[in-house]
């Protein structure tokens, strides 16, 4: 899961799309980049790590340019790296950058395609690269010296047809405008909105609706699925539609955890939806166990706090803050492995005693993945003097791997694969363990939002909606994706270096 933002402004927008990327920072903590340009020029800087600590006062002085794109990277498909920090580049046709959310899960196949058929050839094992390269192979193919609309969308529509899986896209081209579009399905979140000034109309795409709230932007509404969006030179937006068969479908997972309560995506309220699950989640808990002797709810921060509020209030039981977090300590579904995930529990969160001491308490969590942070936090609650601990998830169990861009690609990884609530509750050391029913979180997601008629609900129920994922596939990125393979990296310990790079186009020869 990444985010992603592109903004067409009237002025310099590097710091812009800095606050943006802090925005997002809680989709991607791999790596931070920036592309801008300015009369044919394009600015680079991106490198590993958070956007406060890539991005410095000399790096942004030099992103210069009134229209630019960025990347927060959380690694899913290929290695991690500084080669991998987005936005990527292509110089053919045009000049060409993209900062792409999702994965393509047709990869392999079209990078074969690409070096046997369009004669273009990649450096990374990302599937980002590869959708960049589809679409500046397609745009080329128009062979106009000076592309248009119609042409950008012609590129877009051949995307579609070449490319399989989740992306939500935002890129540039040097000399003619900023282009977004996403797939056939909407799987991956990216909306729209406008600023007025007294010089101009500014538009801003970006992977969450609080960006454009942070920035000044006025919500236009998401993109369909299959449409895309180029805003060209004099800052004129055109839209069309480009996928022959479209379906609204996004992916629940992102209302479960990966988005900001404060967000909107496909016109649906995070934050409400959150309420609605912990309604339904404590109306399950109360049918199933009307003589529950609970004494406290105490949500496991920070993203499950709003459903433990409504469960709280539907049951009637005290709500209270059981668990200090530590703010400066990543998310840790996104630490890249079992070690670092394990350790991170004890450093980001501290019980405060008062709250446990002799008490039943519920635990309240939004989802339950591998069972290391559940784990971790019910013998931190014991040794706080629990009495009894139960553990509540606001999601069903996750039982099969993710293939659209959220790392869950191991089935064995998985604690709830090929076990009973009951086992799962028994590993992670629980009294008692409940899950919320898969049609109650779609229920949740759904009551009210138009347009909506199902959900990518992939990791619950193992319906992969793109139709092309079989056992083979899950067996090829489990292989690739899993732990044991992501703790293939560089063993010299020294800290990467971050790039920052000029890309010029029209013949010009410096380099920054």
């Amino acid at each position: 899961m990444c985010g992603v933002v592109g903004i067409s402004g009237i002025s310099d927008v590097n710091t812009r799309l800095y606050d943006a990327l802090t925005m997002l920072q809680h989709r991607g903590q791999d790596a931070a980049g920036i592309v801008t340009e300015s009369d044919g020029e394009l600015h680079q800087c991106k490198g590993e790590g958070l956007a406060r600590d890539v991005f410095h006062r000399r790096h942004m002085l030099r992103l210069v340019g009134n229209v630019g794109i960025g990347h927060v990277r959380y690694p899913t498909a290929g290695s991690s790296g500084p080669a991998l920090a987005q936005p990527l580049y292509v110089n053919s046709p045009y000049g060409i950058c993209i900062a792409h959310n999702g994965n393509l899960t047709n990869a392999a196949e079209l990078r074969h395609n690409i070096f046997r058929d369009d004669l273009r050839h990649l450096n990374t094992d990302s599937d980002s690269e590869v959708l960049l390269n589809v679409f500046a192979h397609e745009l080329q193919s128009r062979r106009k010296l000076e592309p248009t609309s119609e042409d950008i969308f012609a590129a877009v529509t051949h995307v579609h047809e070449r490319c399989r899986g989740a992306y939500a896209v935002v890129g540039l081209i040097a000399n003619y405008g900023m282009f977004a579009f996403r797939d056939a399905y909407g799987i991956r979140p990216l909306c729209f909105g406008k600023r007025e000034t007294e010089a101009g109309t500014e538009y801003a795409v970006v992977s969450e609706s609080v960006v454009l709230d942070s920035l000044g932007f006025e919500l236009i509404r998401d993109l369909a699925p299959g449409e895309a969006l180029f805003v060209d030179k004099s800052g004129q937006i055109h839209l069309q539609q480009c996928a022959k068969n479209h379906e609204l479908v996004p992916c629940i997972f992102e209302h479960v955890y990966f988005a900001r309560p404060d967000s909107l995506i496909d016109n649906i309220s995070v934050y409400k939806c959150r309420l609605r699950m912990g309604e339904k989640l404590a109306d399950k808990l109360m049918r199933e166990k009307p003589d529950h002797d609970i004494d406290v709810v105490i949500p496991i921060p920070d993203t499950s706090r709003v459903s433990a509020q409504a469960m709280a209030e539907r049951m009637g039981v005290k709500l209270r803050e059981g668990f200090m977090k530590n703010r400066y300590i990543g998310r840790t579904f996104i630490m890249p492995g079992q070690t670092e995930r394990k350790k991170s529990v004890r450093q980001k969160l501290n019980a405060v005693k008062l709250e446990f001491a002799g008490k039943n308490v519920l635990l309240v969590d939004d989802s339950i993945v591998r069972g290391t942070t559940s784990q971790e936090i019910i013998q931190m609650a014991r040794d706080a003097g629990a009495n009894k601990v139960y553990m509540a998830s606001a999601a069903p169990g996750v039982r099969y791997p993710n293939v659209y861009g959220i790392d869950m690609p191991s089935a064995t990884e998985l604690i709830a694969h090929g076990r009973t609530d009951e086992e799962v509750g028994e590993l992670i050391g629980a009294d008692w363990i409940i899950y919320q029913d898969l049609q109650d979180l779609i229920d949740s997601g759904t009551e009210g939002a138009e347009g909506i008629k199902r959900f990518e609900c992939s990791v619950f129920d193992g319906n992969y909606i793109t139709g092309d994922v079989d056992r083979a596939y899950l067996d090829r990125i489990e292989a690739l994706r899993n732990d044991s393979a992501k703790h293939n990296v560089d063993s010299s310990g020294a800290p990467r270096e971050r790039q920052v790079i000029g890309i010029h186009n029209n013949n010009s020869q410096s380099l920054q």
